[in-house]
């Protein structure tokens, strides 16, 4: 753990990850502002020592699904490609909100959110002699968090988008819900989607 806060507010030292196999791939290295400028995505698992904030800022500069449909409907993003300062604001605002509204450290709601929305389980295909099936698989650690991630900022486009919610508010809301466990939270309902369709599949 770093001493120096994130931010310039939050002290990750504070930080407590209860599920052990994610506490290697989840770092707060000492960084005010978490930005890198991309000095480890050409490392292998360069994620895994990449700031857990910064990742998190990361996904939330995808431009969405796209063309693809998720839960019935298509889900954009807010044209923040490449746009790292914009999504940093948005993550700090949002953690700003949270530490108003919880009075807690929103580092420590956040690692609860991705220990919340994390899939243990998913499904992969194989083919066999002709022959295509799904079989289930268990999720690696650094690839739970990818995902947990993907889905707390697909949550905050969805929310904000086309609407009159700010994508902070919309992101510290889905942070919360996702933190306590909610069953209203888009990213908890997609995992327990996911490990659904796996048990289906075993």
């Amino acid at each position: 753990m770093a001493e120096t806060l994130v931010f310039g507010k939050w002290n990750p030292e504070e930080v407590k990850i209860k599920d052990i196999s994610l506490v290697k791939h989840i770092s707060f290295e000492s960084k005010i502002i978490p930005h890198t400028f991309g000095k480890n995505t050409r490392k292998r698992f360069g994620k895994s020592n990449l700031n857990i904030v910064e990742r998190l800022i990361n996904k939330m500069m995808r431009s969405g699904q796209g063309k693809r449909k998720l839960s019935g409907k298509y889900i954009r993003g807010r044209n923040g490609c490449g746009k790292k300062l914009q999504a940093m604001r948005i993550v700090e605002d949002a953690f700003i909100i949270i530490q108003n509204e919880t009075k807690q450290n929103p580092l420590q709601v956040l690692i609860k959110a991705i220990e919340n929305s994390a899939p243990r389980e998913d499904i992969t295909r194989i083919k066999k002699g002709g022959i295509a099936y799904t079989i289930s698989v268990d999720v690696a650690p650094i690839k739970r968090i990818d995902e947990a991630l993907k889905n707390l900022a697909l949550a905050a486009f969805s929310s904000s988008f086309n609407k009159k919610v700010d994508a902070s508010q919309a992101l510290a809301k889905e942070l919360i819900l996702a933190s306590s466990n909610d069953s209203n939270s888009f990213s908890v309902k997609r995992k327990i989607e996911v490990e659904r369709i796996a048990v289906g599949s075993r």
